[in-house]
Parts: C-alpha cells; sequence; structure tokens
C-alpha cells in the first residue's frame, strides 16, 4: 500500500477525508455547516421590577432590574420575605419588562429624586401625601390610563433620561454567547378594564433604543398606534423592535377582534401592521392560560387547563362565551385563516412563547420553585389562603399559575439570534417544563426518517421548521410532519405528544381536530374516537411526589395528515403533555402542613405548545 492510500484509510478512520490530486471519492460524511439553528435556549421575556408601579405599590420596593439579572445568571438574591434564592438553572436570556407608564417613578419619588418630584405628576403625589391619602397612590397606574387628563404623564425629559438608564443596565449585563439581556417594556392598555398589554422587546443596544422613550398606554390606548411608534423607531434609529401581546383571556374578547377599538371592521392594513409587528404571542403566563378552552374545544380533554375565564382584568366586566374565540391563541389562529381567506393577509399568525409575568424581579415558572406573582404570594403558609393574601382584591393567590418558559431555537445566544427567531417565530411555550420539542412540516418525508441520525438536515433541508409555511401542494400529496419531544432532564416523563390541526373548510366554516400521534405504555387508540386514554397518575399528595415509572422519558413521529385537503388553508402545532405531578399548591400544602379547600387544584400536567406550521392553498 502505498503511503497516500494508507494516509487517507487513516484518515477516514478518523472521520476525515483528503482527496489528493486527480483522484475522485465519494463523500465520506454529510457536508458541514449547514446554517441552521442546533442550539435550544431558555428564558423569560416578561419580567417586572420595582421599576413597575404596580410592582412597587404591593412592596416590591427592594429588587431591581440588577436583581433581576443577576437571580436570572444563577447568581443568589435575598427575596422579600428574607429567604436567600438562587435558581438551580439559570436562564439564557431574559426581557425586564416593566411598565412604560411612569417607568421607575415611585422609587424615584420615595427617594425625592427631583427628576420625578418636580413633575406635575410627582407634585400631584405629594398632594396625595400632604392630604394624608398615600392609598391614592396605589391607583395611579390604572388610573392614569382610565382618566389621562386628570393624571399628567411625566414630561419627555424625564422619561428620557430614565428609559437610557434602564436600557444602558440591560447592555451592562448582556454577554454574547452565555447570557442575553434583551431591552424591552411592556405598554400597558386597559380600555374599560380589559386587557390589552404587550411586551416590546428590541433587537438593539442603548445606542439605538436610547434614542427615542418607550410609547405607553398614556400615549394611546390604541394598539395601531403602537406599531406606528414602532415603526417610527426603527426609521429613525435603523434598529428592530416587535411587540407580543399577551393575557388575551383577560380581554373580554379584545384580543383577536373581529373590530378595531373605534368599531370598524379590521382590514387589509390592520392585518399588515399586525402581523408585520406582532410575530408572536405569550400564550401562558402566572394570570392563567391561553392556548384552548374547553367551550371552544369541547372534544379536546386537555383544553382545561389553568383556565382564567371569570372576566376582565379589571376586574369590571364578566365573562360571557361569545368573547372566548377572540381570546384563545388556537380560536385566534382559526380565525387567522378566516381573515386570510377575505383580506389577503393573515392578521393572527402568530408563534407562540410562554413567559411569567412575575413582578418581583425573580423568573420562577416551575411547579417546584414558584416565587409567586407578588411579594404577597411569594412562599408561605398564608399564601394559598384567601382570607390572608393581601392580593386577593384581584384574585386568589392559589389561582396563579407557575408558568411559563420561552424556547428559542437559535444559532447562538446573542440578541440578534434571538430575536431573528422570534421574528420568524421558530419558538415555543412550555407552562413551566424544559421539555425539548422539534416541529417540522414538508411534502416528503419518508416515514422511517426519524432512524437516520442526521434527519435535521433533512428536516430543514426538505421542509420547514416551526413558524413556517407551506405552500404549493405536490399532487396528490399531503403535509408529513416531524414531532420530537425529550422530557425535561430534571421533570416528568411525557405523556403523549399530539399534533393540533385547525383548517378553513370548503364551505367557509371553521374547524380543529387534536390528533394523538405518539404516546407512553402499550395504551391503544379507541377505535371509534382514535383518542388515547389517560396515563395514569403516580402522584402522592400527602408528600407532594411523584414518581417517573409511568411515561416515556422520548416521543417522536413521523406522521402524515390523513384529511388533507389541498384547496383549505390549514395549520398544525405540536403539543406535548406530561405525566400527572404535584402543582406548587400541593409543594405547600405538604410542607407547611396545610389543609386546603377542594377548589384548590393539587395536581398539574404541564406542557409544551410549538409555534405553528401553516398551509396556504
Amino acid at each position: 500500500m502505498s503511503f497516500f492510500a494508507h494516509s487517507r484509510c487513516t484518515l477516514l478512520a478518523a472521520g476525515l477525508l483528503v482527496i489528493g490530486p486527480g483522484l475522485q471519492a465519494a463523500e465520506y460524511s454529510r457536508p458541514v455547516g449547514q446554517d441552521y439553528p442546533k442550539n435550544l435556549y431558555w428564558g423569560d421575556t416578561h419580567l417586572h421590577t420595582r421599576n413597575s408601579l404596580d410592582a412597587y405599590s404591593v412592596g416590591n420596593m427592594n429588587l431591581t432590574p440588577v436583581d433581576a439579572y443577576r437571580f436570572a445568571q444563577g447568581q443568589p438574591v435575598t427575596a422579600h420575605n428574607g429567604m436567600r434564592v438562587q435558581l438551580r438553572r439559570p436562564l439564557d436570556f431574559l426581557v425586564v419588562s416593566d411598565h412604560a407608564e411612569y417607568l421607575g417613578g415611585y422609587y424615584r419619588f420615595n427617594v425625592g429624586d427631583p427628576i420625578v418630584t418636580d413633575t406635575a405628576a410627582g407634585q400631584q403625589w405629594k398632594s396625595y401625601l400632604e392630604a394624608g391619602d398615600p392609598t391614592r397612590l396605589v391607583g395611579v397606574f390604572v388610573n392614569s390610563m382610565l382618566d389621562p387628563e386628570n393624571h399628567p404623564a411625566f414630561p419627555e425629559s424625564t422619561r428620557r433620561l430614565i428609559w437610557r438608564d434602564v436600557a444602558q443596565t440591560a447592555d451592562d449585563h448582556n454577554k454574547p454567547g452565555r447570557f442575553t439581556a434583551l431591552i424591552g417594556y411592556e405598554w400597558t392598555m386597559m380600555a374599560d378594564g380589559n386587557n390589552l398589554h404587550r411586551v416590546v422587546i428590541y433587537k438593539d443596544g442603548v445606542e439605538k433604543v436610547g434614542q427615542l422613550p418607550p410609547f405607553s398606554g398614556q400615549d394611546s390606548m390604541d394598539p395601531r398606534d403602537l406599531w406606528k411608534a414602532l415603526a417610527r423607531y426603527e426609521a429613525e434609529t435603523g434598529g428592530e423592535v416587535i411587540a407580543v401581546p399577551h393575557n388575551g383571556n383577560l380581554s373580554n374578547g379584545r384580543m383577536f377582534p373581529a373590530a378595531t377599538l373605534d368599531g370598524e371592521p379590521i382590514d387589509a392594513e390592520y392585518a399588515r401592521l399586525r402581523a408585520r409587528w406582532e410575530p408572536i404571542y405569550e400564550v401562558t403566563q402566572v394570570k392563567g392560560d391561553g392556548e384552548a378552552h374547553p367551550t371552544l374545544s369541547p372534544d379536546d380533554a386537555f383544553a382545561d387547563f389553568e383556565n382564567w375565564d371569570s372576566g376582565n382584568i379589571g376586574p369590571s366586566a364578566p365573562k360571557e362565551d361569545w368573547m372566548l374565540q377572540h381570546e384563545y391563541a388556537r380560536s385566534a389562529l382559526k380565525l387567522g385563516l378566516l381573515h386570510e381567506a377575505k383580506l389577503g393577509v393573515n392578521p393572527f399568525k402568530i408563534g407562540l412563547i410562554g413567559s411569567t409575568d412575575g413582578h418581583n424581579s425573580l423568573s420562577t415558572p416551575e411547579e417546584d420553585n414558584f416565587f409567586g406573582k407578588f411579594p404577597d404570594s411569594q412562599p408561605g403558609a398564608e399564601r394559598t389562603r384567601n382570607s390572608m393574601a393581601r392580593n386577593d382584591r384581584l384574585w386568589p393567590n392559589w389561582s396563579i399559575v407557575a408558568s411559563g418558559y420561552a424556547a428559542v431555537w437559535a444559532r447562538r445566544n446573542t440578541r440578534a439570534d434571538l430575536f431573528d427567531a422570534m421574528k420568524r417565530r421558530e419558538v415555543y411555550a412550555t407552562t413551566g417544563s424544559r421539555i425539548r420539542v422539534r416541529f417540522f412540516g414538508g411534502w416528503s418525508y419518508p416515514s422511517n426518517l426519524l432512524d437516520q441520525p442526521a434527519y435535521l438536515d433533512v428536516a430543514y433541508g426538505e421542509g420547514v421548521p416551526m413558524g413556517g409555511d407551506l405552500t404549493q401542494a405536490p399532487k396528490d400529496a399531503a403535509p408529513s410532519f416531524i414531532a420530537v419531544a425529550a422530557k425535561d432532564p430534571n421533570g416528568a416523563n411525557l405523556d403523549r405528544l399530539q399534533v393540533v390541526k385547525g383548517w378553513l373548510d370548503k364551505d367557509g366554516a371553521l374547524q380543529e381536530k387534536v390528533h394523538d400521534v405518539a404516546w407512553s405504555s402499550d395504551r391503544a387508540p379507541d377505535p371509534e374516537t382514535g383518542k388515547v386514554g389517560p396515563v395514569g397518575s403516580t402522584v402522592d399528595l400527602s408528600t407532594a411526589t411523584y414518581d417517573n415509572s409511568i411515561g416515556a422519558s422520548e416521543l417522536a413521529v413521523v406522521w402524515r395528515d390523513p384529511d388533507f385537503d389541498p384547496k383549505e388553508w390549514a395549520f398544525y402545532y405540536a403539543r406535548v403533555i406530561e405525566i400527572p405531578r404535584p402543582r406548587w399548591t400541593a409543594y405547600d400544602a405538604a410542607y407547611f402542613k396545610l389543609d386546603l379547600p377542594e377548589e384548590v387544584p393539587m395536581v398539574v400536567q404541564d406542557r409544551a405548545y410549538t409555534s405553528p406550521i401553516w398551509y396556504t392553498p
């Protein structure tokens, strides 16, 4: 054997290939350098600190954005109840999203900062104290939006100074490749007590973001004006920005509307602008889960999950059934198909993420580390007792949900990569577990594709990932979907993997169906309904424990739609359900030896929702 031939064989054994002059050889392995996202990053895009008026007024007077960034990175922090707290698993990214309305105002007012105390708003607050009526300060946050004429906003000079400080703090804690601090704020709108809040997230750093102050609910309560402000930011700075709506379940039918705030039917321009500026939706958080509702999806056994459906955020008006279709993500996705067929644009083409909306500066969405929403819902023997919880003027503390995470598939942990992934909707939501999910759609995936170690090359190369679009259906073809899920390494096993389909049928009616496509154990689908029965439970409420003797650590399938019609608009997304385990209330009950009322839920099946894949005829 020649030296060259011997060397070549040695290199092949090492997984390399050298080709000499005049020598032709087949590639030993697939080409390297594919540029698709290979990394999964976990974060929270919705967290409040003492810079938010509502957070400060109900007890978060100590923990700053600096504390929030430190805690998210795994550093210890002292909570308001004196506990020393630290994450077992740090986050990869965080958006501190304090309310734009009077941003940082209460803290600066209480320490006598003249950039606040010398303003008309500061003088008004001072008059409340001098009149012996400090409780009026608590209502300023809401009343400033309901009655803006009698609650002056900060002047622009004050807003610019505070905002630049907020943005600089994020820059100071941004560590590309290790931890990403995205700059953001919350636009808070409560017309008639209905929640139309949006978190605004920037791609850029302080040099661009600091040029314009946040657009607040005091500037306008119309989302269309917010979109204009975002367009102005991009035009003037060359930066990029998006808005993320949340808590449609508290909007009383206004989050995914058929009409604008002034009562006009939404048109193509509204649809175009909303699709442009709001590519993702926060589908789950502490104030309830917003994926589905049993009234809208009576055939879905898992639709009744942590629903908050009694009224709006005011709370000023009860819930009516007609409102629900304009509040929940699955229904919104269906309505988007209807609008697209009529207007040519889908206003509700949303990817799905979760986040916390915590107001105590601590991002803790998991059942066994849940630190509540406000300081008065932090761990303690009284937080689940209605009569003792200060926050019960809004809702009972036991109803607060330990949720959720924003999961992002990206190339690197940087502002640019995470932001770009959000814009293309290659993201998904979980309700508190770190379930790992991949979801792809294509026209030619073979049924045995998942047996191939390099299946991702084919998944990306011959199809689209979550958030993508399928078009130009080949003749006599139906789309197939790759769904792969793995359990949280520190959490519960998986019960089942589902594909949720919604479509606009040939008669113009909206339809949906939930398909069980993979499941644990040897359960068989019902021959009539095709549904798989319950997985069982290992939960012991007396000790707040469970075990993974049931369920599966991984579930994977290539599934083809058996009912596909190439003439019908449709969407598909994956939903992954865990086995039952103790809810955070069960941990409290066991630790503090509490006897809680029957109305308090004690068991939970956490889950993940991927962003959809759309089919357009």
